[in-house]
């Protein structure tokens, strides 16, 4: 869910040679096209467009070839894998090296970090918004509850860091 840690484990994986694609690079890249501002309005509105136009799968399908591009040279993670069928297409795609990796924090634990990022902060308002939409429109929690590994990011990002890395020592 936003604000779980996400893009703080993909960085601590690339601290370890892996090369991260960001699922939503491709909304920023819709938003720059479309001279639109980057707000939370702004990028439901390209995330909707872009699921109605290429199915649920959309983030997947469309970082398919960054994907493999990446795989070329090292392995990689993906940040910001969000619906159950993006996970199912991602899973027969690769296979046995698809693994998942879900980073848990608490609503309220998620909501005061969204607030106080320096980058898209989101009001509490926004926040249980988002929530909801992931859940109910997105599929969200089937690969959070079909992950191979979960790490509960409550404490401090020394914590974070350390179960991340217990994760890839495990993977190697």
């Amino acid at each position: 869910m936003a604000g779980a840690g996400k893009s703080e484990v993909a960085r601590v994986f690339e601290k370890h040679g892996f090369q991260k694609v960001r699922f939503g690079d491709i909304t920023d890249e819709e938003l720059k096209n479309k001279g639109l501002e980057s707000d939370e309005k702004n990028e439901c509105c390209i995330r909707e467009q872009l699921r109605k136009k290429h199915g649920m799968a959309a983030y997947a399908k469309l970082n398919l070839p960054r994907i493999d591009s990446s795989l070329k040279s090292s392995n990689v993670v993906v940040d910001g894998l969000y619906s159950w069928e993006e996970y199912i297409l991602l899973k027969e795609y690769y296979g046995g090296q698809f693994t998942t990796v879900a980073v848990w924090a608490s609503a309220a634990t998620r909501h005061g970090r969204l607030a106080h990022r320096a980058k898209r902060p989101l009001t509490l308002k926004e926040a249980a918004s988002r929530d909801k939409s992931e859940i109910e429109n997105i599929n969200k929690g089937g690969p959070i509850a079909m992950a191979d590994f979960t790490i509960v990011n409550e404490v401090s990002l020394e914590k974070l860091e350390k179960e991340t890395e217990r994760v890839i020592s495990a993977l190697k």
